[in-house]
Order: C-alpha cells, then sequence, then structure tokens
C-alpha cells in the first residue's frame, strides 16, 4: 500500500508538471546564470509555468539569436543587448510591448532613466524593457587631485583639461593623468554623446561625423594623447589596470560599473578612502553618458506571449531589481530600485545614479556596432598622430557611409513601393 500510494504520489506529480506551461528563457554570460537564481520565486508565484533558462556566451550569443531566427527557434523571452534591438526588430523577430505596458500594473515607464527607456524604442513602437543599465564615468585618485591642487572633480571640459595638465606634471615617470585605452569606443563615444549634433543623419541614412559637434569631441580625446596625459595602449596592454590605479600610474580611469568591485577587491584596506567616482564632465557642465545595458524582450513567433510578460513584470519589480543587483552589480533601470538596500548609501554607486540621469541612446540602426568599432578604429589612428581632426571625421563619414549603403537602398526603395 505504501508503495502504491508513492507511485499514485509521483505520477500525480508529473501530470502537474505535464500541465505546466514552458517559458524558454535565454540569458547572456553571467545573468543567464543569475537570473536562475530568480526564478523559483516567480515560479512558486505562477505555478502553471515552467521557466527553462538557457545560458548562452556572449561571444556566440549574436550568433545564436539570428540562426534561431532563420530556424524559427527563438525563445519566448529574451535578454538583448539594447545596440542589438534594432537589428532584431529590422528582421520583424520582436513582438511590439507597448499594448502590454498599457495594460500593467507593474510597468511605470516615468521611473525608468529616459536616457535607457529611449534605446527601446523604434519607429515609435516600444521593442524592449530596459532590465539593467551600465554607462562609463570618472574613476579618481582623490589623493593625487589633491596634491595637484584640486579638492573636487570636474564639472565641465574646461576644468577637466586643467586637472589632467596638472595632474601630468606632478607625474612621476611612465605615469600618466589618464587612462584611455585606445581600442575601446566607449569613451570617444561618451564625448560625442555630449554633443548637439546627432551621430548620423538623414534619417540615419548616412554618417555625422564631419558635424562640428562630433569634431570638438574628437580633438578633446585627441588631445589627451598628443599632451601625453594619456598613454597609447590598448586595453590588452594593460592587463591589470587595477594595480596601476593602485600604484598612482593612472590618476583618472574611464570605465564602467563593474570596477566598483574590481577596486574594492583589488586594492588594499589602506587605499580604498583613496579613490572615487564621479559623473562625466560636459563641455560646459555636466556631461551626457552612453545609454548601454541590456534590455528584455518577446519574440513575436512566441506562442506564450502573455505568460512571457508576466516573467517580465516580475524581473522589473523594483525589489526583484534590487535582488539582481546583489546577485551581480548589475544596475537597476528603474529610479525606485534605488531607493533602498546598498544602492542607496554607496558614495560610489551614487555617481552612476547621477550619470544616469543624464545618458543618451546611440542611434537606433542594425548597423551601428559596426560604425563604432570603425569610428574607435580611425580615431586610434589619429590618436597615433597619423591623421589630423579633420581627416579623421572625414573617414569615419566614409566609413559609415559604406556600411549604411544596405540601408539607403532599402529605405529608398520603401519610400518608392506603391502603396
Amino acid at each position: 500500500m505504501l508503495l502504491a500510494g508513492m507511485l499514485a504520489g509521483m505520477a500525480g506529480c508529473n501530470r502537474h508538471d505535464d500541465a505546466r506551461q514552458t517559458l524558454t528563457f535565454w540569458g547572456m554570460g553571467r545573468e543567464g546564470e543569475a537570473v536562475a537564481q530568480l526564478i523559483p520565486a516567480f515560479e512558486r508565484e505562477h505555478p502553471d509555468i515552467h521557466v527553462e533558462v538557457q545560458q548562452l556566451p556572449w561571444k556566440a550569443a549574436h550568433q545564436k539569436l539570428l540562426t534561431a531566427f532563420a530556424g524559427d527557434t527563438t525563445p519566448d523571452v529574451a535578454q538583448l543587448g539594447n545596440t542589438w534591438i534594432a537589428e532584431l526588430q529590422a528582421l520583424g523577430a520582436l513582438q511590439p510591448l507597448q499594448p502590454f505596458v498599457d495594460r500593467s500594473q507593474v510597468m511605470q515607464p516615468a521611473d525608468y532613466f529616459a536616457g535607457i527607456w529611449a534605446t527601446n524604442r523604434i519607429d515609435g513602437q516600444l521593442y524592449g524593457i530596459p532590465w539593467y543599465v551600465d554607462t562609463r564615468l570618472l574613476f579618481y585618485r582623490k589623493d593625487l587631485l589633491k596634491a595637484a591642487g584640486f579638492d573636487a572633480p570636474p564639472r565641465d571640459w574646461a576644468e577637466w583639461s586643467r586637472q589632467l595638465a596638472a595632474l601630468q606634471t606632478h607625474a612621476a615617470p611612465g605615469h600618466y593623468a589618464i587612462l584611455l585605452p585606445t581600442n575601446e569606443f566607449e569613451q570617444l563615444l561618451s564625448l560625442a554623446l555630449q554633443q548637439p549634433d546627432p551621430l548620423l543623419r538623414d534619417g540615419g541614412r548616412y554618417g555625422n561625423f564631419e558635424s562640428a559637434g562630433f569634431k570638438r569631441a574628437l580633438a578633446f580625446y585627441v588631445g589627451m594623447f598628443r599632451q601625453h596625459e594619456a598613454p597609447l595602449l590598448a586595453n590588452t596592454e594593460v592587463p591589470n589596470p587595477w594595480t596601476e590605479f593602485g600604484r598612482g600610474v593612472f590618476a583618472f580611469y574611464f570605465s564602467g560599473p563593474w570596477n566598483i568591485g574590481e577596486f574594492r577587491h583589488r586594492l588594499p584596506p589602506l587605499q580604498q578612502a583613496e579613490w572615487a567616482t564621479a559623473p562625466l564632465p560636459g563641455p560646459d557642465g555636466p556631461g551626457a553618458g552612453i545609454a548601454s545595458g541590456s534590455s528584455l524582450v518577446i519574440f513575436r513567433r512566441s506562442p506564450q506571449q502573455a505568460q512571457a510578460w508576466l516573467l517580465i513584470e516580475y524581473l522589473s519589480r523594483p525589489q526583484v531589481q534590487r535582488q539582481f543587483y546583489e546577485l551581480l552589480g548589475d544596475m537597476p533601470p528603474r529610479r525606485s530600485a534605488w531607493q533602498a538596500g546598498s544602492l542607496l548609501g554607496d558614495p560610489a554607486v551614487q555617481a552612476f545614479r547621477e550619470q544616469l540621469e543624464r545618458v543618451r541612446p546611440t542611434p537606433p540602426v542594425p548597423e551601428w556596432e559596426r560604425i563604432v568599432t570603425e569610428m574607435q578604429l580611425v580615431a586610434a589612428q589619429a590618436a597615433h598622430g597619423e591623421l589630423t581632426v579633420d581627416q579623421a571625421a572625414a573617414e569615419i563619414d566614409h566609413r559609415a557611409d559604406a556600411i549604411l549603403e544596405k540601408r539607403r537602398w532599402m529605405l529608398d526603395h520603401q519610400r518608392d513601393r506603391p502603396r
């Protein structure tokens, strides 16, 4: 009788499991690992839904998504880097989400940092919900800045230039005012987003890198190398920037939020009071930064879009976003999520909170990642003195226009198509 009861119970469990609807969720990198720890609570709230999490390495994720779309094997829900949304939207792979938002009691668009929310809108349609945010700002050595005669980080470019010059004057041989790895585009892109000129023009058909604004940003960026305030090094040539920062080899480090944890882990206790973070200075005051991060999307071919939306709503709750931050250090996109927990009282984190109010999206075109890669390759040539600022700006436009040739053809033929 006991054995029969156990078998009946097992059969009942199997029938229950079989009755559940299964959602597939694709997460990238460490986020794919961390989200799996949040799923059990969601499944307890929704016992009729089972979530299968598949973790994809970032290097393989883009091709995996395109292959899945071609083979009609896309997941229900996925994490997308927000620069990928335009490409998947152009393929018709993503479900518009505004109708879900309009009916939601959880989603409050005004609670999101505006620049981050904007990265998910293309041609007036919403295709993703920000999941976590990323941007770049200044890490700096307070003691070195004070020794150079400054009590606070810069608030505009003129003050920043004075501080960089003073730091370099006080620097020991082989030491520099700032580290700007020449193979990273985020630093120049941040400066470019602080300008009034758009980076692309005519509806994303052509580059706009010969604009006065971009050339101003490029000249400021290149000037830090030509004045020997930044070393001509790629990040592969600085294998341990944290130790070098601790040794004072660099007084400023233009980087992202993951380095808060790195500096706290890698620098000795006696040095923890010597460094801080600061929002980016702009040309004439506090400056804009990159609106980066990842979003949650629903694929158009998902047969379970209502259930997929329930999962996105759950992961978008402020308290769940705080849990996600505690697991990974990925910063939440909702302002209300910053009003409690360790996010609230951490001064290194609060500089990012301030910067996130002034982030701007990059052009929402599928070709953007290729364009920004070419931008940095040419900018590195200018930093090495191989091109003038004017020559570099013209070359970036030339390369961007070549990359956008197919886009122009498609847009022009779409316009000419009979209605």
